[in-house]
């Protein structure tokens, strides 16, 4: 009984409405014709940018441009970072066999701008270092070298990728804004034409609602992306600490023969 009340209410209601709009519809015949005459049959992708608000078309354009975006830093740091990798295989398939800095420069070549660095700061510390090339510090500070320079490819490596984090953060909130601005212009257009005639709104909302399906067409990709580069660079520096830790090894090495023949020669002495 109780369930047959409540659909004898929720009936009656929406009769009232109907006839109540059927009324309103009759009070402005002029209008709806009006209205019904100037409807745009067309309501493409194209048709409804084009019959946009302003705001909304700057808003689209405008994450259009950041989704543009997105796929070039893909395709940019995706060469990059498989170039980078060959590098630094490359490099460490060369030193498994060297057996001091010397085999090492030999081995190399002239080699990417990465392990010359690598190289340097060894070469560098050892030279500063050679009145005390038997202490147990010079290792040390060749690993801090090497520290620094990881953090600097690390920082290099991940340039750009920034740019699709903040658009994956803010492009549905930009899109959103710009649905939110077009259904206010629908309804403040409602109020002006004084009908409930859906003619007058529903362009105007499918504009507002294209906001943010290109909000979210922008914004997906780029989590998706952003996270993929992170994983791939993260596999990179995983080379490049291999690499300075192979370096590393080797001027422990040479450390260590110096000073074995150090101890050859006191013990000559």
């Amino acid at each position: 009984m109780k369930n047959l009340l409540q659909f004898l209410v929720i009936s009656s209601a929406a009769l009232l409405l109907a006839q109540n709009g059927a009324a309103a519809q009759a009070n402005h015949p002029a209008l709806d014709a009006a209205i019904a005459a100037n409807k745009p049959h067309d309501l493409s992708v194209w048709t409804m940018f084009v019959n946009a608000d302003i705001v909304v078309k700057i808003v689209m354009i405008g994450l259009l441009l950041a989704s543009v975006a997105t796929w070039t830093i893909l395709i940019a740091k995706t060469i990059e970072l498989k170039r980078a990798r060959e590098r630094v295989v490359a490099a460490i398939g060369r030193l498994s066999e060297a057996r001091g800095l010397s085999e090492a420069r030999l081995a190399l070549g002239g080699g990417d701008r990465l392990t010359q660095s690598l190289l340097g700061e060894a070469t560098r510390e050892m030279k500063l270092s050679s009145d005390i090339i038997a202490a147990p510090g010079v290792k040390e500070r060749i690993a801090g070298c090497y520290a620094e320079i990881e953090r600097a490819q690390a920082l290099a490596i991940k340039r750009g990728t920034g740019l699709l984090a903040s658009v994956g953060s803010t492009a549905p909130f930009i899109g959103l804004f710009g649905t939110v601005w077009g259904i206010m212009n629908s309804f403040i257009g409602i109020s002006k034409a004084q009908t409930t005639n859906l003619a007058v709104v529903a362009p105007g909302i499918a504009e507002a609602l294209l906001a943010t399906a290109i909000g979210l067409f922008a914004a997906i990709p780029a989590v998706l992306i952003y996270n993929h580069l992170a994983r791939q660079a993260t596999a990179y520096l995983e080379l490049v600490s291999n690499l300075s830790g192979e370096l590393l090894r080797i001027v422990s090495r040479d450390l260590d023969r110096a000073g074995h023949a150090a101890t050859k020669i006191h013990a000559a002495e």
